[in-house]
């Protein structure tokens, strides 16, 4: 099924964190993301400006609270950073590339 038709479910320790195997199936689903020591994925946005920036962040912010999984997010100016990992079990689930595919959409 699409990542973008799909909902986050909770997650919980003990839970085993994807292998790089899964990790590389499903980051072909979202383009521009990058993978970071197998433990979560980044993305960088551009925009002309803070407000078109600022705008895009509370968008996300929007879409992450619906979902219920939150990323991290750094905006300057111009510039948006978004950091997705699954903080209880310490790596990437199936959720951070639901939430990556939302947000790029």
């Amino acid at each position: 099924m699409e990542l973008t038709k799909q909902k986050c479910k909770p997650c919980e320790a003990g839970v085993p964190p994807m292998d790089q195997k899964e990790i590389k199936e499903n980051l072909r689903k979202v383009k521009g993301w990058k993978v970071i020591n197998n433990k979560l994925i980044v993305k960088e946005y551009k925009f002309k400006d803070f407000k078109t920036a600022l705008y895009f962040v509370n968008k996300v912010g929007k879409i992450a609270e619906s979902e219920g999984h939150h990323p991290d997010v750094f905006l300057s100016y111009g510039r948006v950073e978004i950091k997705l990992w699954t903080h209880a079990i310490n790596g990437l689930s199936i959720n951070d590339f639901i939430l990556a595919a939302k947000i790029d959409k």
